[in-house]
């Protein structure tokens, strides 16, 4: 693969307004369609080898799946977890000693509901107290996303928000808020985005005959504790063989031979959906 542009190339003040601000940015064309590609054949297999073994695939919703992946599995990941932009933006957001904790997919497949709207886990209490963020997602289509697809929407800044009850679903009484503020993203393959997960956001209905697989890529700042959630493994072979710029951010299980994935970051509020008028 061509060498990548330095991560310096990226400045510091956009990502984090972005971050800080919205809570969502990206980076349009950071890969080439070919890779993509790749990678969406890489995810059918892996998801068609999840949905055969129990609990292989988590159920985020009617037909609406959510898959753990090894990376090695996937022939782009040293591309995807090395790319100067998002080196760059989990640089500056989380600090130089970041961790990559989550490899994984998302799977919306025709007839998925709307998504009530939620962030991905309670805010901690480096949020909460002290208005900093520990985490960030990075999403990665692997197809062109369409209107009717079940696009993700995201309710800019409300990464901040705290509010009574679940720590993670808003009550019904405040959606207005969210759909008032709510912005459709239609990504185009090679695109990437990067978000803090606490930002309220919903996947919606997939009202088409096409399945919207995206990637996920989780990264962590030393502090924070989501690789609790997750099992992230790789074969000592594979990780001997990283190259050392990937292989310093990872927090995973180094194994001898890889073992199934107990899929165990279940969000029970999210398995019904939620019907829109």
């Amino acid at each position: 693969m061509n060498s990548l542009p330095p991560a310096t190339g990226y400045e510091v003040a956009d990502i984090m307004r972005g971050i800080y601000g919205d809570g969502i940015i990206a980076c349009r064309g950071a890969f080439e369609r070919s890779l993509i590609e790749e990678l969406g054949a890489d995810i059918d297999v892996l998801f068609r080898e999840a949905q055969a073994r129990p609990g292989g695939a988590l159920n985020r919703g009617p037909n609406r799946f959510y898959v753990e992946v090894h990376p090695e599995r996937l022939r782009g990941f040293i591309a995807f977890a090395s790319h100067p932009w998002v080196v760059a933006v989990c640089s500056a957001v989380l600090g130089p000693d970041y961790r990559l904790v989550e490899v994984g997919f998302d799977v919306p497949g025709p007839g998925a509901m709307h998504q009530p709207w939620h962030r991905d886990f309670a805010s901690p209490p480096e949020t909460v107290s002290g208005r900093r963020l520990s985490s960030l997602a990075f999403n990665l289509t692997t197809v062109d996303v369409t209107d009717d697809m079940g696009p993700f929407e995201i309710a800019p800044g409300t990464q901040w928000d705290l509010f009574g009850g679940d720590p993670m679903f808003p009550d019904a009484s405040l959606w207005p808020r969210y759909d008032a503020r709510a912005e459709r993203k239609l990504p185009k393959m090679g695109d990437i985005s990067a978000r803090s997960a606490l930002t309220i956001h919903r996947g919606t209905a997939n009202r088409s005959n096409r399945s919207r697989p995206v990637l996920v890529l989780g990264a962590d700042a030393p502090d924070a504790s989501n690789a609790i959630r997750h099992d992230l493994q790789m074969s000592q072979a594979y990780y001997d063989g990283l190259p050392p710029a990937v292989r310093e951010h990872l927090s995973c299980r180094v194994v001898e031979r890889l073992e199934p994935i107990e899929q165990a970051h279940t969000i029970e509020g999210l398995k019904m959906g939620v019907t829109m008028s």
